[in-house]
């Protein structure tokens, strides 16, 4: 079976990320891509290495044309997707949405932390949370889901199996995180100019980043309770890969916390739990829909210290939401997702 697939912005990074993975899936048929900035141009030839393998060309986002698709993506700004859902939804067609339109479940929250007001509130708590080591079954029985973020792809996965075991105090979680400048999009800003972010690193978003209500509502759904949590995002000069540090107080009696994480991860095919001691690297999963995670306990005291790597536009972004379409319609869950990751 094939599937008739869209993509509304298909020209920002995680649009042409779905597009490299779409084009050589086995059930995948690309039916539509749009763009207002870019309509009538052919993809191949914004985007060079498509060259071959996605022949269409950007068109004006048109509802009727995506009413054709069996699934939309939508790789577009928030605030964008919760303009079309509902029609789409209504015609029959699943909607992925890779922005933060459906993500928090509370249309207050939702408001106060991206701005305006939520255009479909209805929707909220239909939708399903995307993140398959969570939400699998829900999210094959879904019409609507919510591709998770970057940030909160590895930090969830991160802390996962402490708290569904109760091994962690949850009132001070701490998570130190690095992002590549591919996170912040394919546009033009001067804080993401070579000239300004190569031999350098900084903080930002200290106060507040708009990923700190979906991962402490992720984590607290799983807990059972409201998590404390302090989420510090940093930039670094490489271009893409989330490396999450976290760190998190034990409590609870001695458990082999390296023999959990591998029992909890053993049927995941997108997760990688590395022998003890180890150190992932973004390096090893650029490219590849992974998240590969380390368990460390310096010096033998209560406090752990959690390593999880992702590619975030990969496993943090575009893979993941293939991975959604794959559990959607019943295909195998690494269908079009068998990459390995590049190196150098």
């Amino acid at each position: 079976m094939k599937i008739k697939v869209g993509i509304v912005g298909g020209t920002g990074y995680t649009g042409v990320e779905l597009l490299r993975l779409l084009a050589r899936h086995p059930s995948v048929d690309l039916e539509v891509i749009t763009s207002r900035s870019e309509k009538g141009l052919p993809v191949a030839d914004l985007f060079p290495n498509l060259r071959g393998y996605v022949d269409l060309a950007f068109s004006e986002p048109d509802a009727h044309a995506l009413k054709r698709c069996d699934a939309v993506f939508f790789a577009t700004p928030n605030g964008t997707a919760m303009t079309m859902a509902r029609e789409l939804l209504e015609a029959g067609v699943k909607v992925i949405d890779l922005a933060a339109d459906f993500r928090l479940k509370d249309p207050a929250e939702w408001q106060a932390w991206y701005g305006i007001e939520h255009a479909c509130p209805e929707l909220l708590e239909e939708a399903v949370y995307g993140l398959p080591e969570i939400n699998r079954d829900a999210v094959r029985k879904a019409r609507l889901v919510a591709n998770p973020g970057c940030y909160p792809t590895a930090v969830q996965l991160g802390w996962l199996p402490l708290i569904e075991h109760g091994l962690i105090e949850t009132d001070r979680l701490v998570a130190d995180c690095k992002s590549g400048v591919s996170g912040a999009g394919r546009k033009g800003a001067v804080a993401t100019l070579q000239a300004e972010s190569a031999e350098s690193f900084k903080a930002y978003a200290v106060p507040g980043h708009r990923h700190l209500p979906e991962i402490r509502q992720g984590l607290s759904m799983v807990a059972g309770h409201t998590v404390g949590l302090t989420f510090v995002p940093h930039l670094v000069p490489m271009i893409r890969g989330i490396h999450a540090t976290l760190y998190a107080t034990v409590k609870g009696p001695e458990e082999d916390l390296q023999a959990l994480y591998e029992r909890r991860y053993a049927a995941e095919p997108f997760v990688d739990v590395l022998p003890a001691g180890a150190h992932p690297e973004t390096r090893t999963v650029r490219g590849a829909n992974t998240c590969r995670i380390a368990i460390h306990r310096p010096q033998g005291a209560d406090v752990l210290v959690v390593l999880s790597v992702i590619d975030n536009l990969v496993k943090g972004a575009a893979g993941q939401a293939v991975q959604n379409l794959n559990l959607l319609f019943g295909f195998a869950e690494d269908a079009g997702l068998e990459g390995i990751a590049l190196l150098p």
